[in-house]
């Protein structure tokens, strides 16, 4: 039954029509408790109210449907316009981008020269930029554009999955660049040809990778709602003699807050990663899809 649901879920998350009626009725039914509204400015002031109990952020304006040259140069505006608004507000926080939000499969040319205008002004601002990993068929163009970058920015990072295969290797090759990573377990529905199916594996991977990036001394970003990688990352970093500086914890907006405060209150860097925009429904499915007691939250808004 949850497998099912899981997969009804990521499916709807990919559905031109889905996604054009959830504009039409806006952030209803449960959606507004992962997402942090529709404006910049409701982004800012989410974001402001988790700064001023000790967490950071990252702004993610949501653009995962994007189909013309115009709506991507658009989607390229809404981030340059956030990391101006993170600035001029003082609240700390990253931005968070998806490229096919900026056009990457409209035009590799299109979403380069959109990620150079970005990280120029996020340099401007004395700001970082994530690039968000997608599902497996953008993945190796994602990390060729990172390693491109890389040569012209130090502002930038990216995201790597505990449930490719292909993982630990690409964190080889990104060895020599230093990179900066969030580790994740991975949101997408995959082939087994190219992922673990089942999540003990993904889980233990998770862990590898987490050792072998602090280990190599480059900042980890561990993104992960589940205590059980969360004290093994602490156990290791403090076995390890490793920095509190070299890595923090990320969370989701709207999940896990008690764990995000407790966090705090230990001395651990906590970044909480903020969605924002009117393009929010498929963010919205990967959430449900990943953990029913999501699913049971949003049942019970409707009939309230």
């Amino acid at each position: 039954m949850e497998l099912m649901m899981r997969n009804m879920f990521q499916s709807l998350g990919k559905s031109r029509t889905a996604n054009r009626l959830a504009k039409r009725y806006g952030l209803r039914f449960g959606a507004a408790r992962f997402v942090a509204g529709e404006t910049i400015q409701q982004s800012i002031n989410a974001v402001r109210g988790l700064n001023q109990d000790g967490r950071v952020a990252t702004l993610d304006h949501l653009g995962e449907f994007v189909f013309s040259e115009a709506e991507a140069l658009e989607s390229a505006d809404m981030c340059i316009q956030t990391l101006d608004a993170i600035a001029e507000s003082g609240v700390t926080s990253n931005l968070s981008l998806k490229m096919t939000s900026l056009g990457l499969d409209i035009s590799r040319d299109l979403c380069v020269s959109s990620m150079r205008r970005i990280l120029d002004r996020a340099r401007m601002h004395g700001n970082f930029v994530r690039i968000d990993m997608e599902d497996y068929a953008h993945c190796q163009v994602s990390l060729d554009i990172y390693r491109e970058l890389r040569k012209d920015y130090d502002n930038v990072g990216i995201v790597i999955q505990a449930y490719l295969f292909r993982t630990m290797k690409d964190m080889d090759d990104l060895h020599e660049l230093g990179a900066n990573l969030r580790l994740v377990k991975g949101a997408y529905k995959e082939s087994p040809q190219v992922a673990f199916p089942e999540k003990s594996d993904v889980d233990e991977n998770y862990k590898k990778m987490i050792q072998k990036h602090l280990l190599n001394g480059h900042y980890t970003a561990v993104a992960s709602h589940d205590e059980a990688i969360i004290s093994f990352t602490k156990d290791f970093a403090k076995t390890n003699g490793i920095s509190g500086s070299q890595f923090e914890f990320q969370m989701l907006y709207g999940i896990c807050e008690e764990l995000q405060k407790q966090l705090v209150k230990e001395g651990y860097r906590v970044r909480i990663y903020v969605p924002y925009g009117v393009d929010w429904f498929g963010y919205f499915m990967r959430r449900l899809a990943e953990r029913p007691a999501n699913v049971w939250f949003v049942l019970k808004n409707m009939f309230k």
